[in-house]
């Protein structure tokens, strides 16, 4: 259920908005685990109501997991202003990670992104000691621009999936297999790529779902 209105997390900017929702689980069960859910670009319209950003929160929730979808800096009721991910949106998802981690105790944490939400959670979970999986979702290998520099991720040591549309238009498959090929063994990186989905899988998005749950479900299994 969603709770009635949306939560606000204090923040050094103010607040960060976020919607926080329960997995639907038979009588006497228990969520899973938790995972954070990042949009992508503000400046090009991106919130936490994007419809790639549900979808794979659905994806998440329908395989045991609470989920949380935050709006960035300068976003909806969000306060503060773009960082262009030179920090700024970094510390944000590390404020909603705080409230998971002291809410849910105990329970394995999944940072998931799409786009712009894809670089940012990908740098923040490769670096914080408490998500233990991570979701990158049309992951933008191909821009050029420093925002998106993805070299982070060779340090990466967790179970990684990547689900990319094949005619993704910010990110090539060639070079997103390219980057994946850089990470070490630990990773277990897992590429998903959808047939003649673009980068907002406008026709795929219940695939998309259902892609995200599946790999959940399998790593929920080793917990």
């Amino acid at each position: 259920m969603y709770p009635a209105g949306n939560l606000f997390i204090p923040a050094p900017h103010g607040r960060i908005e976020a919607i926080l929702r329960e997995p639907r689980l038979e009588t006497g069960g228990a969520p899973r685990g938790v995972a954070l859910v990042l949009h992508p670009h503000p400046l090009h319209g991106g919130t936490m109501h994007n419809k790639v950003v549900f979808r794979a929160a659905r994806g998440l929730n329908d395989a045991g997991l609470v989920t949380m979808r935050v709006n960035f800096r300068g976003v909806g009721q969000s306060t503060g202003a773009h960082d262009y991910a030179r920090g700024g949106e970094q510390e944000d998802a590390a404020l909603a990670l705080d409230y998971l981690t002291a809410n849910y105790p105990q329970l394995p944490v999944t940072l998931a992104g799409f786009s712009f939400g894809a670089r940012v959670g990908l740098e923040v979970g490769t670096l914080d000691a408490r998500v233990r999986y991570l979701v990158g979702v049309g992951t933008p290998v191909s821009m050029k621009d420093r925002d998106y520099d993805f070299s982070f991720l060779r340090e990466c040591r967790k179970p990684l999936l990547l689900v990319h549309g094949e005619r993704d238009e910010f990110g090539d498959v060639a070079s997103l297999r390219a980057l994946a090929a850089q990470l070490p063994p630990e990773a277990r990186v897992q590429v998903s790529v959808i047939p003649n989905a673009g980068h907002f899988f406008d026709d795929q998005l219940v695939e998309l779902s259902r892609r995200i749950r599946m790999w959940a479900e399998e790593m929920m299994k080793a917990e």
